[in-house]
């Protein structure tokens, strides 16, 4: 039989919960965010089809190798990464496309689930720094980055 060590990385199992639970949030969001930006890069048309077939390319990789990172993140605080479909759907705050939208919904539910995964980065940001977890406020701080920026670069298409 293995022995169970205690685990003390200077953050107390409370709040490693309270930053597990919350990265597996932002984790699901990020996977859902994923399967629709790819599922739009593939059904795509109209006049921009061929410039958003290649951006929401660029961001799919992005969001594909980022739910490694906070999955991983999740691991190395104690945790289990959300890993089944169910899970992952009870978990995400994004919605679903249940239909092919035209280009430009596809670019206004992109841009809502860039901004919708920076807030809930933010408000966990809040609990990783009160309880000095900095590996994570520093992850959260590289997402929040990259869902910004994509949301601006969205949003930049649509605008009159």
């Amino acid at each position: 039989m293995a022995l169970q060590h205690e685990m003390n990385i200077g953050i107390n199992s409370d709040d490693r919960r309270v930053v597990a639970e919350g990265l597996a949030r932002i984790t699901a969001s990020t996977y859902m965010l994923y399967l629709k930006t790819h599922g739009f890069h593939w059904n795509v048309t109209g006049m921009l089809s061929n410039n958003l077939h290649l951006m929401f390319e660029k961001q799919y990789t992005e969001l594909w190798m980022s739910v490694d990172t906070l999955a991983e993140r999740i691991r190395a605080l104690g945790h289990f990464a959300p890993h089944s479909a169910r899970e992952l759907s009870k978990l995400t705050l994004i919605q679903d496309a249940e239909v092919i939208p035209p280009a430009k919904e596809m670019i206004r539910q992109l841009t809502e689930g860039h901004e919708l995964i920076s807030r809930e980065s933010r408000k966990l940001y809040e609990a990783t720094e009160r309880c000095k977890d900095e590996a994570t406020s520093n992850l959260l701080t590289e997402r929040i980055q990259y869902h910004e920026k994509s949301a601006w670069m969205l949003r930049a298409l649509i605008e009159e």
